[in-house]
């Protein structure tokens, strides 16, 4: 896809939950997706036929990932582009449990797609994008980034990570870059829901602005 949208967007996990959510908000509102995921999602296509464009992707896969940020994809996404966006969505909770229980396959899973596949992502678009006036890439993080809970390590190491990607990065000062780990309301009250566990909703956003 070759869209004229000046305002493009790059969401993994755009299939269902809160990247489905930002996805069809972005598209609403006539900026160009290009969704990263395992699967596709039909009715968001079919809906924004000239402005969604998918890639079946396997995030957890870092090898797959890194292949695919080897080639012009991306670069090609965000010729021309005024803006662009990137929204690290993709997650997951698993493993959940004590340390000694926990599979050291699923830590290795859960590592790759919280933390190695943003920062991957996040690279190559900063890489892809020299002439873009405006950068920006938003880490979908967790209250567990910020408060310890008990069975739930890795997902707090992980998320936690992003967040101080996020301000590592920001002190870099990249041209007309913008980076923020956001921890959003609705997540942490699906994750209470689901995992019975409290939860803060504040958030850290860090930025660089050097021009």
């Amino acid at each position: 896809m070759n869209s004229s949208s000046p305002i493009r967007a790059i969401v993994t996990g755009h299939t269902r939950g809160l990247g489905a959510a930002l996805a069809e908000q972005l598209l609403a509102r006539d900026v160009a997706v290009l969704g990263l995921s395992c699967s596709r999602h039909a009715s968001l296509k079919q809906r924004f036929p000239a402005l969604l464009e998918e890639i079946e992707l396997e995030l957890a896969d870092t090898a797959r990932v890194a292949q695919w940020v080897a080639t012009d994809a991306l670069r090609a996404f965000v010729s021309g582009a005024r803006t662009v966006l990137l929204i690290n969505n993709a997650g997951m909770v698993q493993p959940m449990g004590a340390i000694e229980g926990q599979d050291a396959t699923a830590i290795a899973t859960a590592v790759s797609l919280n933390v190695a596949t943003p920062l991957m992502l996040a690279s190559a678009l900063a890489a892809a994008s020299p002439d873009v006036s405006d950068r920006r890439i938003m880490h979908i993080s967790s209250g567990a980034a910020r408060n310890a809970y008990a069975g739930w390590s890795i997902y707090c190491a992980t998320k936690a990570a992003l967040d101080h990607h996020a301000r590592a990065v920001a002190l870099d000062a990249a041209r007309a870059l913008r980076i923020c780990s956001l921890a959003p309301a609705s997540s942490i009250r699906t994750c209470r829901r689901r995992f019975a566990a409290p939860a803060s909703s504040s958030f850290r956003c860090a930025r660089s602005s050097k021009t």
